[in-house]
């Protein structure tokens, strides 16, 4: 199979999933997509609590469920069970740190500018509130990792900069970041970093604790088949007494990690279902989903970027071979502010029944596209021969 070429499907991977058929859906990244066969793992543990709400909350078996899942999951990451916690998902994971990080006036958080939006308000609202400084360093998109790493390095601030917040696979532009060499950068002046790898579980092969960084965070509701709302929260050792969770509940005095994890009525079924997930990405084969994911984004990239008249130079490499995610750019003046983005979005979804990502950053709209098992080479062919005149038609 040469560069560009779509992958041929894996046998049966389609049927696992509950999608609308008459929708293309090229946007997984966003919120997933969650197989049938874990979609009732999940009900059944919804009717078990309802048989006995008592006996599911109160039960010592609750938390002995609630740690045996998050084992399994950290297992899965290469992250240390006993320094993990599950939470709801990524942003959260975000703001529990910036709380626990502690900020003082004078103090600043350094991001990049591929960051998501949420977590840039989440630091912007903590650096208000403590007198701190939220700054941003700018990443050319084509930026080599030694350029980014270098960058990254010369933003640094020794003595004011308290904590930065990187991406290990960006949101709106889809590039896997050297995280690893940053931690190492800021670590030669002891500066904490935080990585949100909100699409990494599932989709890049990752060893947690090798990437060294004090905080990272996952959602394994994207790539990792998991019920929506299951993502984990890995610190490092020198942290953990310092991680307080957002909301108090009867495991304060636990520490962390059952002091974030067990949140009183909380709906624990989706974590508790989450190792259904993982047994279905094994079972289709790890390595055999990523190589089609991969193939099949690049392709989907190849033929909407040929259809908007693009060079291939100006498509935008991932950065990773296991990449499942691409961005287009789209034509200059289209989808540049936010709310151009969201409403050409809708237009998309509306007039070709097809479920993209569109995002503006750098002064420019970029489309997103996702390829997951369940995607085929046609819904991409489709989208490239319709596109280009519903952009003319504005």
């Amino acid at each position: 199979m040469s560069a560009g070429d779509p992958p041929p499907p894996l046998p049966g991977a389609r049927l696992l999933f509950s999608l609308d058929p008459g929708t293309a859906y090229l946007n997984h990244g966003s919120f997933g997509a969650v197989p049938i066969g874990v979609q009732r793992a999940q009900q059944r543990l919804r009717d078990e609590t309802e048989r006995n709400p008592m006996t599911f909350f109160e039960s010592p078996g609750i938390m002995d469920r609630i740690v045996h899942t998050r084992r399994h999951i950290a297992q899965f990451l290469g992250a240390d069970p006993e320094g993990s916690a599950l939470v709801p998902n990524a942003t959260s994971g975000v703001s529990l740190v910036l709380q626990s990080v502690r900020l003082s006036p004078g103090d600043e958080v350094l991001l990049t500018d591929h960051g998501y939006g949420a977590n840039e308000l989440a630091a912007k609202r903590q650096c208000r509130r403590s007198g701190a400084t939220a700054r941003t360093v700018a990443l050319p998109l084509p930026a080599s990792d030694a350029e980014v790493v270098a960058r990254v390095r010369n933003a640094l601030r020794p003595g004011k900069t308290k904590l930065v917040i990187v991406d290990q696979l960006t949101s709106p532009t889809a590039r896997v970041l050297p995280v690893a060499q940053i931690v190492a950068a800021a670590r030669e002046h002891e500066i904490p970093v935080l990585v949100d790898a909100a699409h990494v579980p599932g989709m890049l092969p990752v060893e947690v604790d090798r990437i060294g960084a004090d905080f990272w965070v996952g959602n394994l509701h994207k790539w990792a088949f998991a019920p929506r709302g299951t993502a984990l929260l890995a610190v490092a050792a020198p942290w953990r007494r310092r991680i307080e969770p957002l909301v108090v509940s009867w495991e304060q005095e636990s520490g962390f990690p059952l002091s974030v994890e067990y949140q009183g009525t909380l709906d624990y079924t989706a974590w508790l279902a989450a190792p259904t997930g993982l047994f279905t990405l094994r079972t289709l084969g790890e390595s055999a989903v990523r190589r089609h994911n991969a193939a099949l984004a690049a392709y989907g990239q190849k033929v909407v970027g040929e259809a908007l008249g693009l060079d291939p130079a100006d498509l935008p490499d991932p950065g990773a071979p296991e990449a499942a995610m691409r961005i287009v750019p789209l034509p200059s003046g289209v989808a540049t502010t936010r709310p151009e983005a969201h409403a050409l979005r809708g237009r998309i979804a509306d007039k070709l029944a097809t479920e993209v990502a569109l995002n503006s950053w750098g002064g420019r709209g970029w489309l997103r596209l996702s390829a997951q098992v369940y995607n085929r080479p046609d819904e991409y062919d489709r989208l490239a021969d319709r596109l280009p005149a519903l952009l003319k038609d504005g």
